[in-house]
């Protein structure tokens, strides 16, 4: 059996930059151990697998633009949401399959998700807000988390994912984290601060699904988005991600709902050869 497999640069701003991911079609679903071991042996933050079949509780498409299920696993988990594993699976989805469309839906575990493609072939993704509460910067946040990021943190929530906001961009840039010292988290940790070029950056670590250092994280912007909005007073702002690779978003917050703009790259095409 053959599987089709693209490997596509999501929120890039030049070649080799932004965050990649798998993108695997599928003509009816596989066993999730073996979702699961392709994803490991594709070795990429997240692989997006998807079918045209959607499953009894979607319902509905919102429309009559076209619509998949998607879902997401890293080399380890299969994963709630991933913002750009979607964006790339858009990407590849408007211009293989649907180059006349300039939307597409998604049904997956976070609910009915939507990309649009602008004139200018820019994507804009719709998530779903996710909220943060505020944590004790002293006390309650996982112990020794600060110390294995070796950062001292001036502001902590909790959501999806642990935030902790220091006093620079430099101490953003220039954090070496200790992967061996880690806590147990229940996903990941999301380091940011107010920019210098733009509304604000972070770089976010999440080694126990697998994933050390993420290049550039959809559902991170989908968390701090409110919390940078709250703090700027303002509902669109510019990000970006100073992971090694680097990459840059514009988001906007629209009441429960984050729409994170950016674009796309392909740097390859491939065939799997599974056994039959």
């Amino acid at each position: 059996m053959e599987v089709l497999l693209h490997q596509i640069d999501a929120f890039v701003d030049d070649p080799f930059s932004g965050n990649p991911a798998a993108v695997m079609p599928l003509l009816k679903w596989l066993p999730d151990e073996l979702l699961q071991q392709l994803a490991e042996e594709n070795n990429l933050a997240e692989t997006a697998f998807y079918t045209s079949a959607l499953p009894p509780e979607a319902g509905h498409a919102p429309d009559n633009s076209p619509a998949f299920h998607l879902r997401w696993f890293t080399p380890a988990v299969e994963v709630d949401l991933c913002g750009h594993a979607t964006l790339a699976t858009a990407a590849q989805i408007l211009e293989d399959m649907h180059p006349g469309a300039d939307r597409v839906h998604f049904y997956t575990r976070s609910g009915w998700l939507r990309v649009d493609r602008t004139p200018d072939g820019e994507l804009v993704m719709d998530l779903p807000a996710v909220p943060s509460a505020d944590l004790d910067v002293h006390a309650a946040i996982p112990r020794g988390l600060a110390h294995a990021l070796g950062v001292r943190p001036i502001r902590a929530l909790d959501g999806t994912d642990i935030v902790l906001m220091v006093t620079s961009e430099h101490e953003v840039r220039e954090a070496r984290p200790n992967f061996a010292a880690f806590p147990s988290l229940h996903r990941g940790v999301i380091l940011t601060a107010a920019g210098e070029s733009v509304d604000f950056v972070s770089r976010f670590f999440a080694p126990g699904v697998g994933i050390p250092e993420d290049p550039v994280t959809g559902s991170a912007h989908a968390q701090l988005t409110p919390v940078w909005s709250r703090e700027l007073g303002r509902t669109t702002l510019t990000a970006r991600q100073l992971s090694p690779r680097g990459g840059a978003l514009r988001c906007t917050l629209s009441e429960n709902r984050v729409l994170l703009s950016g674009r796309c790259r392909r740097y390859l095409d491939g065939v799997v050869r599974l056994p039959d």
